[in-house]
């Protein structure tokens, strides 16, 4: 192959790997940096550390190919973003630095934890009109194939800003009652969106046919969601926010909270029943995807929402609950880390192939 024509096809891999880049990749930086703070607080600081470093390594990565992405194909992420079928998957970045931030605030970078969920709020507001927007004005009967689940990542940014922002809302000095409040608002805003999107998944799920590409990863978010709100509930309980009306919203959030830990805990046994369905009875074969991402996440938050609501039930035997998931989401962490390097590596050597 002549060198011009090698350069040109290396210079078009390279342009199609940045434009073609999923906008929910941040689901990496979550699923890892909900696994690294739950060993975190099952003292286990060894594996901790290992996972927040690579996690914030990932997490600069994937903005600075974000960034690149803006810069030299601004038509794909503006098609990607204006997708209903696409737009809530950059809610992955909302709760990957809000994750990020909870797993600096742990050890003791108050400050940066601070900056992060600044930078999340600011994240989170752009995108949250901007997606329903898109979902109101360009989206169709077609395009409303909510049983993927990614629509539900919006409700994981939504419930991520109640957990870091309670952990540094003192770091706001006489803002520190108006952080609360907005912490508390945010949760009702998530338990609303959550009302919103699970009625419509499961109505699609329920009542029309579902084909093996209708059940991916993302369809665990439905489980994702509904324990990080558990996990937001359990926070807001163990706040002392000294605002009589915030605390005596307290039996209500204690009852929703345990409801949705439940009604999380409902959703596994039926998820896994749809993988073996899609891979055991209609032989779809198991191949990595990114999307893969948003299958761990969800696993890390059910072990770290199970032992947060142990802590604010002050119910010891959930605690087993959480020891036990934990090692199952590490594994599936490690599994799916497993299938990201051998697409890596199959990616390079498809490059090298072209470069002799």
């Amino acid at each position: 192959m002549p060198a011009l024509n090698r350069s040109h096809i290396l210079r078009g891999k390279a342009y199609g790997s940045v434009a073609g880049l999923y906008p929910g990749y941040f689901a990496f930086v979550m699923a890892t940096g909900i696994i690294s703070n739950a060993l975190f607080l099952e003292h286990q600081r060894f594996l901790s550390e290992i996972l927040f470093i690579l996690n914030i390594v990932a997490y600069l990565l994937l903005w600075l190919l974000t960034g690149l992405r803006i810069l030299v194909a601004r038509m794909a992420i503006w098609a990607d973003i204006t997708s209903p079928k696409l737009v809530f998957a950059f809610f992955t970045a909302v709760a990957a630095t809000d994750v990020l931030g909870v797993g600096m605030n742990l050890r003791g970078w108050s400050d940066a934890a601070t900056a992060m969920w600044t930078f999340a709020l600011i994240l989170w507001v752009g995108l949250i009109y901007f997606s329903f927007g898109v979902l109101t004005f360009l989206n169709t009967a077609h395009g409303a194939n909510v049983v993927h689940g990614g629509w539900l990542i919006a409700i994981v940014g939504t419930e991520s800003l109640v957990i870091l922002g309670a952990a540094i809302a003192p770091n706001f000095g006489a803002y520190q009652q108006s952080v609360l409040v907005l912490i508390h608002m945010f949760w009702g805003i998530g338990l609303a969106l959550y009302g919103i999107f699970v009625t419509l998944f499961a109505y699609r799920i329920f009542f029309f046919d579902i084909e093996p590409d209708d059940v991916s990863p993302l369809i665990w978010v439905v489980m994702g969601a509904a324990a990080i709100s558990t996990n937001a509930g359990s926070v807001l309980i163990l706040t002392d926010t000294g605002i009589a009306f915030l605390e005596s919203m307290r039996p209500f959030i204690d009852g929703v909270t345990l409801i949705m830990w439940a009604w999380a805990t409902w959703w596994i046994p039926l998820l896994m029943l749809f993988g073996f369905w899609k891979h055991g009875v209609r032989r779809a074969p198991i191949t990595y995807t990114p999307m893969l991402w948003s299958l761990v996440f969800p696993l890390g938050m059910y072990a770290l929402a199970s032992l947060r609501l142990a802590l604010a039930a002050d119910f010891a035997p959930l605690r087993l609950i959480s020891g036990a998931m934990v090692w199952v989401a590490l594994g599936a962490w490690a599994l799916t880390a497993a299938g990201l390097i051998v697409s890596v590596w199959r990616d390079m050597r498809s490059v090298e192939g072209l470069k002799t």
